[in-house]
């Protein structure tokens, strides 16, 4: 495959275009992501899908670094924020609504807590993760009216376009729900991220690539990718000890990583590239809890590779 420049395309530093230097870029200083855990459920647990929940799912709802559960938005936002200034002394914040399924209460339920984290101090904007089927006509206008106010985007998971994967990992929805739901937001301007998760059980690297693939293809605006992490206490875990699944090396995540990054467009905002588990939660791979030493590799490889976001990606398509 020929690229269609051959030109080195760097974000302050950087062969991808991060999280950390696209809201610098509009916000001017450092901006951190304060996770929220509002109580909600997921229509996946409280028996209205099913009642295990994804598969993958932590205990905690993909919200392990959280605010604590039983506290307000207040306390939560206070906490976590003491816990950032350890390590930096300034910057805004987003108030990130991560745990379990956030748009998955009654409008009004939804409308004090969003606006709730909005009155924090130096709270600069929203984020909002869901499931792409918990986004009905009221939910969407609320979303819409605080996009007007604020800065603002939507998370929403994708995790695989096969088939068999999202039913043997109880997903219970699919890539025409994701679709579905992504023209939804789109069409009224309000930003996407989408996440995937790499390693997933019985898919082979052409696979993973064919949902990279996929995405590349759609109007979103930001890419969450993940390492499957297998955590104790999911139901995930329960399967591998009946029947253990090959984890994904290190080498095997970076590459399918810049694999996936290659044929991404340039405009696409990378809000993550390998993910964390508490270490005392973590059932494997091992190598993953060195977070760090794991990004570090990423760059080395780009430039072993000498490759960087989008040079690849020669279609651009503005919606889908």
């Amino acid at each position: 495959m020929k690229p269609d420049n051959e030109t080195v395309r760097e974000w302050g530093g950087k062969r991808y275009h991060s999280l950390n230097y696209f809201l610098r870029e509009i916000f001017g200083h450092k901006v951190f992501k304060i996770s929220l855990d509002a109580g909600f459920t997921c229509p996946n647990r409280d028996g209205t899908l099913s009642t295990g929940g994804c598969l993958f799912c932590s205990a905690a709802g993909a919200g392990d670094f959280a605010g604590n559960r039983g506290d307000s938005i207040s306390q939560q936002f206070a906490e976590v924020t003491a816990t950032m200034h350890k390590k930096w002394h300034d910057g805004k914040y987003i108030a990130y609504f991560q745990a379990f399924t956030n748009t998955y209460a009654p409008v009004s339920v939804l409308r004090e807590l969003y606006y709730k984290a909005l009155q924090q101090p130096g709270v600069v904007g929203l984020a909002i993760a869901t499931r792409p089927d918990c986004l009905n006509t009221q939910v969407l206008d609320l979303l819409e009216e605080i996009k007007a106010q604020t800065y603002m985007w939507v998370e929403l998971g994708l995790q695989t376009i096969h088939k068999k994967t999202a039913d043997y990992m109880n997903l219970h929805y699919n890539c025409n729900d994701f679709q579905m739901a992504l023209n939804n937001l789109r069409s009224r301007n309000i930003p996407v991220v989408a996440h995937i998760i790499l390693g997933l059980p019985g898919e082979s690297h052409v696979e993973m690539h064919q949902t990279g693939e996929w995405l590349a293809k759609r109007s979103i605006q930001g890419l969450k990718i993940h390492l499957l992490h297998l955590m104790k206490n999911s139901q995930l875990a329960l399967e591998y000890k009946n029947r253990p699944f090959h984890f994904l090396t290190q080498n095997e995540y970076v590459d399918m990583v810049i694999d996936c990054l290659e044929i991404l467009s340039p405009d696409v905002v990378i809000h993550r590239l390998t993910g964390d588990s508490p270490r005392d939660l973590l059932v494997g791979p091992a190598w993953s809890l060195n977070k760090w030493e794991t990004l570090n590799y990423i760059d080395q490889r780009l430039l072993e590779r000498n490759t960087w976001q989008g040079k690849y990606y020669n279609t651009r398509i503005t919606a889908l």
